[in-house]
């Protein structure tokens, strides 16, 4: 008889419903007696874990399209983001872990060939201010920037985080004294500026001028090795992508610029040194040097090319041999052009 009298069991979107109740439950009542809240915290955390296990399958099972959907549907047709965003700092470090891995997965996940994620975003945009301000919570900062990292995989959730006053923030988080915090800043900070192509294209020329100043003076010039490696290898990274033709020529008219690069060149870090040289050939390639920039080539050219005379990467590379040999012809080649 006992059979006939079991529980049936909770479909995906009970499990959201029930979450989402707790949340408010967690949001509401911070002065319920003790044992009362636990039991309570202990229920979400455990709710928190159903979800992980419905998008990313277990040890026994894969996961099942048809849940996954359901719970996607459920999960955004109500505050339920909303709500698990503001109430994480409440959750212990397990559930933190396990509601991150939720959010992550949910921005991938199709509701009929649909990212309901991504609507959802647009239309909560604001939860992106909390995100990115994260970094300034110690305790909230790698669960917030993971979150951030996949949000950031839409189109137009990532132009408005380019577009807000929060670009200038990730120049001093890419510095905090917090190792992992700065990498985890600096990880985000790379995917803003190489994602979305055309995006990236339009912000750089539109923001060039305090983009370039900052990202110079706090990143390629800093006194933080990993901070210098890091940002020259970016930088790399940025001026060869052809939809960011427009900048690299704008950039490598510059003789400050120049002299940044110059400078890394000199390094006594192999690493930097490599990268450095990346970006500089673009300088030694450009067909319409201005005058200033010759000139400094020329009263260099001799320290260049000893420079380059013993420069090697530590594995056979048939294109960084290249590379500097055509470097080497530019400068050897330059005469010195008048100025205007």
């Amino acid at each position: 008889m006992k059979s006939l009298f079991k529980s049936k069991p909770k479909t995906p979107a009970d499990l959201v419903r029930q979450t989402r109740d707790l949340l408010i439950y967690v949001d509401r009542n911070s002065d319920t007696r003790e044992s009362k809240r636990e039991e309570k915290m202990a229920e979400l955390s455990k709710l928190i874990r159903e979800l992980k296990s419905i998008l990313y399958g277990n040890s026994e099972a894969e996961p099942v399209s048809e849940a996954c959907a359901q719970l996607t549907q459920e999960f955004f047709r109500e505050d339920t983001l909303r709500r698990l965003i503001m109430c994480l700092p409440k959750l212990n470090l397990e559930a933190r872990k396990d509601a991150t891995q939720v959010v992550a997965n949910l921005q991938r996940q199709q509701v009929q060939s649909r990212l309901i994620a991504c609507d959802y975003l647009e239309a909560n945009i604001d939860l992106m201010d909390i995100l990115v301000s994260g970094y300034e919570n110690t305790d909230m900062a790698l669960h917030y920037g993971a979150m951030l990292r996949e949000c950031i995989r839409h189109q137009s959730v990532a132009r408005y985080v380019l577009e807000s006053e929060h670009m200038k923030k990730f120049f001093d988080y890419i510095q905090l004294p917090n190792f992992d915090i700065a990498a985890d800043a600096a990880a985000t900070f790379k995917e803003l500026l190489t994602r979305h192509k055309s995006t990236v294209a339009e912000f750089l020329s539109k923001n060039y001028d305090w983009f370039f100043a900052e990202y110079n003076s706090k990143l390629l010039e800093s006194s933080n090795y990993i901070t210098r490696r890091q940002a020259v290898k970016l930088l790399g990274d940025i001026l060869l992508d052809r939809s960011n033709s427009a900048v690299m020529t704008r950039y490598v008219s510059s003789r400050d610029n120049l002299r940044i690069l110059m400078n890394l060149l000199r390094e006594s870090s192999k690493t930097i040194q490599i990268e450095a040289f990346h970006v500089f050939k673009l300088f030694a390639a450009n067909q319409h040097k201005p005058a200033d920039i010759v000139s400094i080539l020329v009263a260099n050219r001799s320290k260049l090319l000893r420079l380059f005379a013993d420069f090697k990467t530590d594995k056979e590379d048939e294109q960084f041999e290249a590379d500097k040999a055509q470097v080497v012809r530019e400068i050897a080649g330059l005469a010195p052009k008048d100025h205007p």
